[in-house]
């Protein structure tokens, strides 16, 4: 699958009552509780002695995709236009793969 077919297979439970502002606010709010879904995971094989129950964090994950493709929709825009985007800046970042040095003195 690629990510524009799950984006548009994702949004097929998306709600259909929603205006498209509340799909932005729904879409930016969820990823922020999600991702703190994943770390709760990651903290507590980190801090607390757990074991890393990956399953959990695999599907923490699949949360965190579910709301990004919200918001990308909300935006009219599709996954690989932004992950292209990203991949881009990287690029430009970090032209030989990351390195520190360029992470210091990197412009915003």
């Amino acid at each position: 699958m690629t990510v524009n077919e799950y984006q548009k297979m994702a949004m097929a439970t998306l709600n259909p009552a929603l205006a498209k502002k509340d799909v932005l606010i729904n879409g930016v709010m969820g990823l922020c509780g999600e991702a703190g879904e994943a770390i709760d995971v990651v903290k507590k094989h980190l801090a607390q002695g757990h074991l890393l129950d990956r399953e959990h964090l695999i599907q923490e994950l699949g949360d965190v995709a579910w709301y990004l493709a919200e918001t990308a929709t909300a935006l009219d825009v599709d996954l690989e236009e932004v992950f292209s985007r990203n991949i881009e800046k990287l690029r430009r970042r970090y032209p030989q793969g990351f390195a520190a040095q360029r992470s210091l003195e990197r412009e915003e």
